[in-house]
């Protein structure tokens, strides 16, 4: 989400996130993001200063004024600056679920500025989709594909329907990962010549076309996905990106691991979740499937060390088998996914990580400039969004 986007380039070239080197070799040179940005002008301001007249026999009056006193100006110390990012990146450590109903998310996304949405989706093909929908999926695969729609079609579409008023380009970059070829070590592009999907009714067909040819495998970890999100984001220019992870379960956690201790998939998850936290990209992880989801809560709530909260666990399971109506579940779906999203959003502009904060970044004048006034414009509208708020509960 952020502004206008056009998507093409090599995403793989100047990354440096990616810790492990790929387990497979066919996947090379994703297409870079190139996004274009809107050209700030603004008119000059003039002040035009009244003329005094006065009558040719009269000399024009001397005027004396005190010599000016330049103004003491306030330059805060290093010390001062790092105190006021930790207090924000305090604030921001923990952000609260801030809304009851859709419609007050949905505004608050357009009233931030979010008008496009930059969306990034990752899904899960591990071997355990093959018997974690035992409970939930009548014992089929939560890859089956079949008259009706799997689970991960159905939070597809969900997602789709959700965030389809905000998608300006209707392209979106889609990945798999934990099949035979890239393991817990790489992602892989939905199509061999890596160019996006055409909006979600695309994201959808090519997904049906893909499942049949490929080989669940493992183990599970989301830091490859996340990785390649923060290269998009990155070489994007800093714009902010929504990466919606869609996953049956945990991240592998091997018998022989300690208790209290992280195995190498979850640590490696944590690490690209914190890394994550300071570039503008917020993080969805859709659950679909029986679970289990305590690692994924613990995600969501306990993660230390992050710029701001960036992660959200949302139980796709847990909503859509409550008794009632389908156009309810969609909308709880949607809420849950979704309500963090402008705190998230403001976070990113507060901590000075928006469209600034990438590596390798030039920091051209124009480009600055152009970040802060999206910064101020912002901040005015979100004011305006807790007006409207207070005048809500006041008058309910």
């Amino acid at each position: 989400m952020g502004g206008s986007s056009s998507k093409e380039g090599s995403w793989r070239q100047g990354s440096s996130y990616h810790s492990n080197p790929p387990s497979w070799d066919s996947h090379q040179g994703y297409p870079q993001t190139s996004y274009g940005q809107e050209n700030h002008s603004f008119p000059p301001q003039y002040s035009y200063a009244e003329p005094q007249c006065y009558p040719y026999s009269q000399p024009e009056p001397q005027q004396h004024y005190p010599p000016l006193q330049p103004e003491p100006q306030y330059h805060p110390s290093p010390q001062d600056r790092v105190g006021d990012k930790k207090k924000l990146q305090r604030k921001y450590s923990k952000i609260a679920d801030n809304y009851n109903c859709l419609d007050q998310v949905t505004e608050a996304l357009a009233i931030a500025g979010l008008e496009s949405s930059n969306l990034i989706v990752g899904i899960d093909f591990t071997k355990s989709n093959e018997w974690t929908g035992k409970r939930s999926f009548n014992r089929r695969s939560l890859h089956h594909i079949g008259d009706g729609s799997n689970p991960y079609e159905q939070a597809i579409s969900i997602i789709g329907k959700t965030l389809a008023a905000f998608d300006e380009d209707n392209l979106i970059p889609c990945f798999g990962f934990g099949d035979a070829s890239t393991h817990d070590q790489d992602v892989f592009s939905f199509y061999p010549d890596e160019r996006f999907c055409n909006g979600f009714e695309e994201v959808l067909s090519r997904y049906r076309e893909l499942v049949p040819y490929l080989r669940l495998a493992g183990p599970t970890s989301f830091a490859p996905i996340i990785e390649m999100a923060m290269t998009i984001v990155e070489q994007s220019g800093g714009q902010y990106h929504v990466l919606v992870i869609i996953a049956d379960g945990q991240v592998t956690r091997s018998v022989d691991t300690q208790r209290g201790q992280l195995s190498p998939q979850e640590q490696k998850t944590v690490d690209a979740i914190v890394q994550a936290s300071k570039l503008p990209l917020s993080i969805i992880l859709v659950g679909v499937g029986d679970g289990p989801w305590d690692m994924m809560k613990e995600f969501d709530d306990n993660i230390p060390a992050r710029a701001f909260d960036n992660f959200q666990f949302v139980n796709f399971t847990d909503i859509m088998s409550k008794n009632i109506a389908p156009s309810r579940k969609e909308t709880e779906f949607a809420l849950a996914a979704l309500m963090e999203i402008p705190s998230q959003y403001k976070a990113t502009i507060e901590l000075n990580i928006l469209g600034v904060y990438i590596t390798g970044f030039d920091g051209d004048f124009q480009s600055i400039c152009c970040a802060v006034v999206e910064r101020e414009i912002f901040l005015r509208e979100f004011h305006y969004l807790l007006l409207d708020t207070v005048h809500h509960l006041s008058t309910a």
